[in-house]
């Protein structure tokens, strides 16, 4: 097994490809480092820090990052499918087009996100902080939304089948166009004030 490395600062380093499964870092630093088409299951990265890195078409499968923060990487067509994200924070990311399938991404923030055309399928993101995200025309079906801090974000078109849309408010965003279910109208009918019957 891999040893964990702590508090290690990683300055430009070239990682394009490689397989990071069972690799584990806490506290690390990461500037500048090339995490493209990286693969990894199990891999876990706890309160680490990434600037200016680029995690595009990587490939992840059920690894951790917790309480990360991001600040000006690029995830372009990369895909996570049952990672946990608990707790992390993007900001000026570039995040178009990016898969999630499955995981916890509850506690993220992703305050004025560009996810449009993103897919968030079976995911978890509760109390995530999306105000000001853009996530027209974005799949987010069967996920969590509960108690999430949605105000300002936009779902034009949005596909939004299955998922919990109970900290929605149908007055305030742009809902135009989007999917939902039968049972999810009866829902934003109550938020508006309706009875149904």
């Amino acid at each position: 097994m891999t040893a964990t490395r702590e508090d290690e600062t990683l300055r430009g380093d070239d990682r394009w490809g490689e397989d990071l499964s069972g690799e584990s870092f806490v506290r690390c630093t990461f500037l500048d480092v090339d995490l493209s088409e990286t693969t990894s299951v199990g891999a876990t990265f706890e309160d680490c820090t990434f600037t200016d890195c680029r995690f595009s078409a990587g490939r992840h499968e059920a690894s951790a990052f917790r309480g990360c923060r991001f600040t000006a990487c690029s995830f372009t067509t990369a895909e996570f499918t049952d990672c946990t994200f608990l707790g992390s924070a993007f900001a000026s990311c570039s995040l178009r087009p990016l898969r999630v399938s499955g995981g916890d991404w509850s506690f993220v923030s992703l305050v004025d996100a560009d996810l449009r055309g993103a897919v968030f399928a079976g995911v978890k993101l509760r109390e995530a902080d999306l105000r000001g995200a853009d996530l027209t025309g974005a799949t987010v079906t069967g996920a969590d939304l509960s108690a999430a801090a949605l105000e300002g974000s936009r779902w034009a078109g949005a596909d939004l089948r299955g998922s919990d849309l109970s900290a929605f408010d149908p007055r305030e965003l742009p809902l135009d166009g989007a999917l939902i279910r039968a049972e999810q109208a009866v829902v934003l009918a109550q938020l508006l004030g309706l009875r149904v019957g």
